[in-house]
């Protein structure tokens, strides 16, 4: 493992997790919070935690120092391990407040926890980013981590010269499933704390990195510098694999960053916090089939998140609880052993059969590949017509002289609500907007045509890339009510 010019072993870091884990024991803490960038901290908290039976939450540090606090109040008795860079947010917050430094030194010559905790219970608390709503906190079991591990990767599968390059944020399910899968299949991890994409790209060659996974808007970046930068053959010749999730990924950029990067398998991961990661995969081979494929019904799969593993069952089901066939949008609902489902202070919201409601819009095609169009909650209702927002963005996306876009519903008193794109131009000239609302309407029905069209220079986006589009919503209403 590689983390900011530290170098561990699989035995160096078991060694650590056990002397965390007596620290842990000897705090009296009944819950680990950890408030940084991560690094090698995130799998040593991850076992250490689990070697002392209390669950761990990495916190947002991106969030205000109230926003932080009123997390960690919402966690019993909590042992607070953050970075000095973030002391200050976290004041007096917890039973006790230990710098990260201070538990590295600690875990070294401590002796180790005797407990070890039962599988069904609680191994992590992650809070969801709120985007629509206030966060939840949704418990993770040991056994909901370890069946999404098994059952999506072999261990020790790894090459001796495999190298993963992870940079999601620690917070993330992302950052949990990366550090998990990864030492089970025997990969070296890198890490790179705070992205950078010229960063990025110098220590895919520095280290000899064949995996790595990114969010849309890294993956944006990298192929911005790897256009701008000339290679003498192929660029990142020792990348293999490239994963891409957390939220959607315009196709223009998917199909460019194949043309960049012929030799490199692209996979598009997706899953939520309450499924523990990954519960639909796009493979590399089903990336360069669509790509390639002239039958429409094959090459419109580059966007989608491709088929569910096998541990997982998916269903479409309609408003009434009906379940759908190919082709028919509706609510997604899975289940199997690595789907959670429940939350501090809710408790378990799967069905009686053990399925859990995404609140996702989506739909699977004749072969089985599921497609997202995005999450309920975005639906734009204009005159008592439904309308998805992906469909929309999925189109204008396509023209020319977009280079990304978010469609949201605004209060409109005649309407309900009117269809409002917010459109990141792909140059520093703003696109006509007769002429982008003219090319929805020619590829959508009237209804879906948007109503406004503004510019912006870029998306507010949080850490894993998802649109804020409660910030955009908001801005929006309040330049009405000023106009």
């Amino acid at each position: 493992m590689v983390s900011d010019g530290q170098r561990l072993t699989v035995s160096e870091l078991s060694e650590l997790a056990d002397g965390g884990a007596g620290v842990i024991a000897s705090s009296g803490a009944k819950h680990v919070v950890y408030v940084g960038t991560g690094g090698a901290m995130l799998p040593l908290l991850l076992f250490a935690s689990a070697r002392a039976a209390v669950p761990l939450t990495p916190l947002n540090y991106r969030l205000s120092a109230d926003g932080v606090r009123t997390l960690i109040g919402r966690l019993p008795e909590p042992l607070v391990i953050v970075d000095d860079e973030y002391r200050s947010i976290v004041g007096d917050a917890g039973i006790q407040v230990l710098p990260s430094a201070e538990f590295l030194h600690a875990a070294s010559s401590a002796d180790a926890a005797a407990e070890f905790a039962d599988p069904e219970a609680v191994a992590v608390v992650l809070f969801t980013s709120g985007t629509t709503s206030a966060p939840k906190a949704v418990e993770i079991s040991h056994n909901n981590l370890t069946s999404y591990v098994t059952g999506t990767v072999e261990f020790g599968s790894a090459d001796l010269d495999d190298a993963a390059l992870i940079c999601v944020p620690p917070y993330h399910i992302a950052g949990v499933s990366a550090a998990l899968s990864n030492l089970y299949a025997g990969r070296k991890m890198v890490y790179l704390t705070n992205f950078d994409a010229h960063a990025w790209i110098r220590l895919v060659g520095d280290e000899g990195v064949t995996s790595a996974t990114v969010v849309p808007t890294m993956l944006d970046r990298i192929v911005t510098v790897l256009e701008e930068s000339p290679f003498d053959g192929p660029a990142l010749p020792t990348l293999r694999t490239l994963a891409y999730g957390g939220s959607k990924v315009a196709a223009p950029l998917v199909r460019k960053a194949l043309s960049l990067l012929p030799q490199v398998g692209f996979v598009n991961a997706y899953g939520l916090t309450e499924t523990s990661s990954t519960i639909a995969v796009l493979t590399p081979d089903d990336h360069r089939t669509a790509l390639t494929s002239s039958d429409s019904s094959v090459a419109r799969r580059l966007g989608s998140v491709g088929l569910p593993v096998p541990s997982v069952e998916v269903q479409i089901r309609a408003e009434d609880g009906t379940v759908l066939g190919a082709g028919e949008v509706g609510e997604l609902f899975v289940r199997g052993d690595q789907v959670s489902g429940r939350y501090t202070g809710i408790g378990s919201v799967l069905d009686a059969n053990g399925w859990f409601a995404t609140k996702d819009v989506a739909h699977l095609d004749e072969g089985g590949y599921l497609y997202i169009g995005g999450r309920s909650d975005d639906t734009i209702i204009r005159g008592g017509e439904n309308i998805a927002p992906a469909e929309i963005e999925d189109v204008l996306v396509e023209h020319a002289d977009v280079r990304d876009c978010a469609v949201v519903g605004v209060d409109d008193p005649a309407w309900g609500q009117i269809i409002v794109a917010v459109v990141v131009p792909a140059s520093a000239a703003a696109p006509d907007v007769e002429e982008l609302r003219s090319y929805v309407r020619r590829q959508l029905r009237g209804s879906r045509t948007p109503d406004r069209v503004v510019f912006r220079n870029e998306l507010p986006t949080n850490a894993t890339g998802k649109v804020l589009r409660r910030d955009l919503v908001a801005e929006l209403n309040s330049m009405k009510e000023h106009a």
